[in-house]
């Protein structure tokens, strides 16, 4: 048998010594022999033709070794075709742009020269001759009857559109007591990683192999789009992931300047490398949540929520980008916006259309805004309605006896524990004391609110949830793991997954640890290089690794340990029943103290006399798994946040702030708390700081991080993760929880400044809320129009 130690418990990351003493390998420590710098020369405007380059002055400028645009690379890149949808428009471009941009920022050429100085100063000497065209800069521009096409053979701004109707929506409005209709706006913002994206490509003239290494979150679908695009064999493209800072979704895509550094190095013979800096990853990187979503719900005598009517309108940039389709977005969101509510009529019309602004990137929660949409609507529902916030979410949340069930989009609701969380987070702040001060503070002219946040975040995505999106053919993959016993007794573990900051190599190392019966230093976690980790082209990315990672890594390391004790029973002519692993990489005979033999001693003879352990006599221990998830998958929580607003200064002080989270069993619960916090400032930093701000000629007008505000430590208060234990009945109980912090916490702040500021009859339906607007809702200073 084995002993559990490690799992379920917090201990130190594996990953701790290296990274906080500064030993973190970085795409920018790379350094090879000859390398030379890229620098882009990228568009000054938002939409235009591109009448002429004039690289001439750049060339001749010191150290510079090529300066190439479109059609000096025309031969070596193919024309760029992203992920293919039903009903969505997908428009081909080229990596450089190509007779026309689009966006402030678009790649126009490149400069290569022997320093990264020289090639910017390069860059800045190309002269590029443009014939503005009309800027899409919105929304409504893009839809307007008049406006400017961004690809005109399209003839429309118009790249998807949608409707599904589940239910009578319209005669279930036809009997509702309350009808409300509204606007929720969310606005543009951005990914903000700490490493913006890097490359350093190496082509091998003699061999034709392309080796990268790269700042991705999925090296085996970078390695799956450069071989495409350039036409070099995948099995001669080699992508090498190290230490990355931060990803948040922007880097699961393939970049376009990603694919020109590699075409450049294969041109040039020698190692290219670029490192992506702020201002280019505010401006270029991708940016996320600018949506539009009008709204009608009613409410039956009971306050329950009879009907939803929803109008989404999504402005996805002026380019799709290449990995997750534009249309992906609306499906999901779609399909979660009924959450665990009980819903039986609802009609959903999502419409996607481009304008003149960077690519809409997935961002941690990339269908979150139908929890911001939801949980708002809530409050204005039981306002109407006359019925306190918490107990309205308890009359519309399904009853234990009414699950499991279908969501009425078809997403398999089990194991729901939505009322016990909420129930939790009430609790944890004494929700009825707090009512109480509430009152007595506004007798003082002082402002507290609260407010709640409820949802179910799929991790990772199921079979159902899938269909409900419209997929017929589930585009799910088995995460795979490989695990080697090594010579000296250590053990190797190869994973599909890329971390970028979950801390796979700790929580993998304890799941292995604890199945083998070993000491967690004795495990070495491998990822991120496609010549040796399993194919996989998600790479980490939606709550996947906490189920999928585990699932393979517990199936490879059980075949690891099933090997392992038919040795030593054939070694001892003794039954495997009667072996245990002792915990510290030995195996002892039950009943037998003084029998005993450690791992690393089994993997000596094994590598010596590959017949011990393989019957084709090859050395050594080496097994592997697949795992795939079923249904159930669901991480689900609440979310309380308390504030207290100055109506004098427009500033939101978050008092307390609670998350009462179930993501199952926890592998280690310190850096699920790590998650949840992670999340909850990103979200509290998209209501109070950060905004992606266009001009209405199209300039990016949030380039630094003077302009483009981001919460520093002393704006986020002390996030209290209380953990509701539930256990799933599933083979691997563990849930993800890379979402959820974001997830929930737009809603829940807005929310509760909308309640602080109700003596003033304050109607939130954005959720950008820095001071000036807070004063603006409040009638302290004028609008501005």
């Amino acid at each position: 048998m084995t002993i559990q130690r490690l799992t379920g418990t917090s201990v130190r990351r594996v990953e701790e010594p290296r990274l906080i003493t500064g030993q973190g390998r970085y795409v920018d420590d790379v350094a090879l022999p000859g390398m030379l710098h890229a620098a882009f020369v990228r568009s000054t405007i938002a939409h235009g033709l591109i009448r002429s380059i004039d690289t001439a002055a750049a060339a001749a400028m010191p150290g510079v070794r090529a300066v190439l645009s479109a059609d000096d690379v025309a031969d070596q890149i193919q024309t760029l075709a992203p992920n293919a949808a039903p009903g969505l428009f997908l428009p081909k471009f080229t990596a450089l742009a190509s007779g026309r941009v689009r966006v402030v920022g678009e790649p126009v050429a490149v400069v290569v020269a022997t320093t990264r100085a020289q090639a910017e100063d390069a860059a800045d000497a190309v002269q590029i001759d443009y014939d503005p065209l009309d800027v899409v800069i919105d929304i409504d521009a893009a839809l307007a009857a008049d406006a400017e096409t961004l690809f005109p053979e399209h003839g429309s701004n118009v790249v998807f559109h949608s409707k599904h109707t589940y239910g009578n929506t319209a005669a279930a409005l036809a009997g509702a007591v309350h009808i409300v209709t509204e606007r929720f706006v969310q606005h543009r913002h951005a990914n903000v990683p700490m490493e913006g994206r890097a490359i350093v490509a190496d082509y091998h003239l003699g061999s034709g192999k392309l080796e990268v290494h790269a700042s991705h979150q999925a090296p085996h679908a970078l390695r799956a789009m450069l071989s495409s695009v350039l036409g070099i064999p995948a099995s001669a493209v080699r992508v090498v992931c190290g230490d990355i800072g931060g990803g948040f979704g922007q880097k699961g895509g393939v970049g376009r300047e990603e694919i020109v550094v590699a075409a450049t190095a294969r041109v040039l013979g020698v190692p290219v490398k670029w490192i992506e800096d702020r201002s280019e990853n505010l401006i270029a990187a991708g940016q996320a949540r600018d949506e539009r979503l009008e709204v009608t719900a009613g409410i039956d005598h009971e306050g329950r929520l009879v009907a939803l009517q929803v109008q989404m309108t999504i402005d996805t940039g002026a380019y799709p980008q290449l990995g997750f389709p534009a249309s992906g977005y609306l499906n999901i969101i779609r399909a979660l916006m009924p959450s665990a509510y009980r819903l039986t009529n609802y009609d959903f019309e999502g419409t996607a259309v481009v304008t003149n602004k960077a690519t809409y990137v997935p961002y941690r929660g990339p269908w979150e805004v139908e929890t911001w949409v939801r949980e708002r609507l809530f409050d204005v529902l039981a306002r109407v309605a006359g019925i306190d916030p918490v107990e309205f979410r308890l009359r519309n949340l399904w009853s234990a006896a009414e699950l499991p069930r279908p969501s009425v989009t078809g997403a398999e609701l089990i194991d729901i524990t939505q009322r016990e969380t909420l129930v939790e987070a009430c609790q944890a702040v004494d929700y009825d004391a707090f009512l109480v001060e509430q009152a007595a503070a506004r007798g003082d002219a002082r402002y507290l609110g609260i407010g709640f946040a409820n949802f179910i975040e799929p991790a990772p995505v199921m079979p159902s949830l899938l269909a409900a999106m419209g997929f017929t053919a589930a585009p799910r993959t088995p995460q795979e793991a490989r695990i080697r016993l090594e010579l000296d007794g250590s053990v190797s573990v190869f994973t599909s997954q890329q971390p970028h900051g979950q801390s796979h190599q700790t929580t993998l190392s304890q799941l292995v640890a604890d199945e083998l019966g070993m000491p967690i230093e004795r495990i070495r976690v491998v990822a991120g290089d496609t010549d040796v980790t399993p194919f996989n082209m998600v790479g980490t990315g939606g709550s996947r690794a906490a189920t999928l990672a585990s699932g393979a890594v517990i199936g490879a390391a059980s075949r690891v340990r099933q090997r392992l004790l038919r040795v030593v029973s054939n070694l001892w002519e003794i039954d495997p029943s009667d072996l245990e692993l002792a915990g510290d990489g030995t195996i002892n005979a039950l009943g037998v103290p003084d029998r005993s033999i450690s791992i690393a001693e089994i993997a000596k003879r094994t590598y010596a006399n590959g017949s011990l352990a393989n019957d084709d006599g090859a050395p050594g221990i080496e097994e592997r798994f697949a795992y795939i998830s079923g249904e159930g998958t669901w991480s689900q929580s609440t979310h309380c946040c308390i504030v207290e607003v100055d109506t004098t200064t427009g500033f939101v002080q978050i008092r307390r702030y609670v998350v009462v989270e179930d993501c199952g069993r926890m592998i280690n619960p310190a850096i699920v708390e790590g998650q949840v916090r992670g999340g909850v400032a990103q979200g509290i930093g998209a209501v109070l700081f950060e905004h992606a701000v266009y001009g209405d000629d199209g300039q990016f007008l949030t380039s630094t991080l003077m302009d483009y505000l981001l919460p520093t430590s002393m704006d986020i208060p002390r996030i209290e993760v209380i953990h509701h234990h539930s256990d799933p009945d599933d083979d691997v109980p563990f849930r993800g929880v890379g979402e959820g912090g974001a997830i929930g916490a737009p809603a829940a702040l807005t929310n509760a400044i909308e309640n602080a500021l109700e003596p003033f009859a304050v109607a939130i339906r954005e959720q950008y809320l820095p001071p000036y607007r807070i004063l603006e809702l409040c009638g302290v200073i004028e609008t501005e129009t």
